[in-house]
């Protein structure tokens, strides 16, 4: 009996060292040697895992960044210009210099703008929503103020204006990492150029319908006249169906399009107040 014991623990030892040369073996071939780099790129990023670069996590850009050649396309929004700084030189490349961004809302369909002509009950989700109708009022691209912007929102950048029902945008905090923008169904939030003071000028409408019906919908709706893209000196206006469109890397912020807007549909964001200009005088004619 004892015999039977001692074979089975010497043939059970036997099996485990064959085992454990097999798996040594195995793992010596197939061992994958990182890049101690990565690790060190991950450190300078911000970790916030926002997804804004195009990549799955901060970790996953790190290791975008030490496999390319040049940073050319690769950008991470949150750190902005000195995060990609800090890689450059960890990895003794050149950063590549990026149009810092701001996200806007291209709609300003309020209650006062855009009357509600039907309601509702369902989740509260915009994606569900514009599964399911075309929304509370006639314009059927408009906003329909579910929230899933600012739920998408990991920096509280963004939230729910309860008189306006729409999502406020918050300059100071919005770090352009397109969550957002993902997250709306209507794709009526995007990504503009940040200009000194956080002036900027865009085109406040997302219809696509002709301007009779455009119009009808909501009280600032482009219209499609095509006044702003004539008064452009810039040639920074397109117009495309039916609706007007200001590139903001082509605008120089001279604010001559907004005044020539007949519907209000251009909004003009943290300028100054333009002074009036004082009536001339009367000219009284000799008797």
């Amino acid at each position: 009996m004892s015999s039977i014991v001692l074979l089975t623990v010497i043939m059970l030892s036997v099996l485990g060292l064959v085992s454990a040369v097999i798996l040594y073996v195995v793992a010596q071939k197939f061992k994958i040697v990182e890049d101690p780099r990565i690790d060190l790129v991950t450190e300078a990023l911000p970790g916030v895992n926002c997804g804004g670069c195009g990549f799955t996590g901060c970790r996953a850009f790190a290791e975008t960044l030490v496999e390319s050649v040049s940073f050319e396309g690769l950008n991470c929004p949150v750190g902005g210009a000195e995060t990609m700084g800090k890689a450059a030189d960890l990895l003794g490349r050149k950063a590549v210099a990026v149009e810092p961004k701001v996200a806007v809302l291209l709609c300003n369909g309020t209650p006062e703008n855009c009357a509600r002509t039907s309601y509702y009950d369902g989740a509260s989700s915009c994606r569900v929503a514009h599964a399911l109708f075309r929304g509370t009022t006639d314009c059927q691209y408009g906003c329909l103020g579910c929230g899933d912007c600012v739920t998408a929102c990991k920096f509280d950048a963004m939230y729910m204006d309860p008189v306006t029902q729409l999502p406020v945008i918050i300059d100071e905090k919005c770090v352009s990492c397109g969550a957002c923008v993902k997250a709306c169904p209507r794709n009526i939030i995007e990504l503009r150029k940040r200009n000194k003071k956080d002036r900027k000028i865009y085109i406040s409408c997302a219809n696509k319908d002709k301007g009779g019906p455009a119009r009808k919908a909501c009280k600032v709706a482009c219209i499609g006249c095509g006044k702003c893209v004539k008064v452009c000196p810039y040639e920074a206006i397109k117009m495309a169906d039916n609706l007007a469109y200001i590139d903001s890397f082509k605008c120089k912020l001279c604010r001559k399009c907004a005044s020539e807007c007949p519907t209000s549909a251009i909004l003009e964001c943290n300028f100054p107040v333009k002074e009036e200009k004082p009536a001339e005088p009367a000219v009284t004619e000799a008797v």
